[in-house]
């Protein structure tokens, strides 16, 4: 008997870095028995035109399902809906104070409500700088609620070579955190001893 799919929504919203939600999307493509569940809010595609240059039907045939935001009665809008998480990439602080506050006034903040409130797994890449004390605050609210919230930092240490190491790497941490096992980027083996 074959394994159950796994179902993970993607939702673009409309921060700088929908490169992140791009290759997310490619990453999850290639995983066999994942389906992925596409949803982006308007200043997302403008994010994702202005970016990549790429149209929109290129990144829709990224995911196996793409949901308009504006249809509150699509299937990722319900609990009944089974999957094993959601990430928003990147996560604009608009998107993340709807979140905190509970506000499901498009699917996107839908699907991330009803995530929490079937106590499953929601990662958020939150993309601004520098951060005032509401976003901490309502960094601090979805995290008591449940919520992962994971900035797409790099991680120098590891010697990236290129723009695409650094995003790789960062979605390898989302991948971990969905539980996903990937090829993505290098882990840590740890530090060799001092010679001197």
């Amino acid at each position: 008997m074959s394994a159950p799919t796994r179902r993970i929504i993607v939702g673009i919203s409309g921060a700088s870095g929908s490169i992140y939600g791009v290759r997310l999307l490619q990453a999850l493509r290639e995983m066999p028995g994942v389906e992925s569940h596409l949803v982006v809010s308007d200043a997302g595609w403008r994010n994702v035109q202005e970016e990549h240059g790429l149209q929109r039907a290129a990144i829709e045939a990224l995911a196996h399902q793409v949901h308009d935001v504006r249809d509150m009665g699509a299937a990722i809008a319900s609990g009944s809906f089974q999957c094993s998480g959601m990430v928003v990439a990147p996560c604009s602080m608009r998107t993340l104070a709807a979140v905190a506050h509970g506000l499901s006034d498009n699917l996107i903040t839908r699907a991330a409500d009803v995530m929490l409130k079937e106590r499953r797994r929601l990662v958020l890449m939150v993309r601004e700088s520098p951060l005032h004390l509401v976003h901490l605050r309502n960094m601090v609210s979805v995290t008591e609620m449940g919520a992962i919230v994971c900035p797409p930092l790099p991680a120098f240490y590891l010697h990236p070579k290129s723009v695409s190491d650094i995003v790789d790497h960062s979605v390898a941490r989302v991948l971990d955190l969905l539980d996903l096992p990937h090829t993505l980027a290098p882990r840590w083996q740890g530090q060799s001893p001092s010679t001197t």
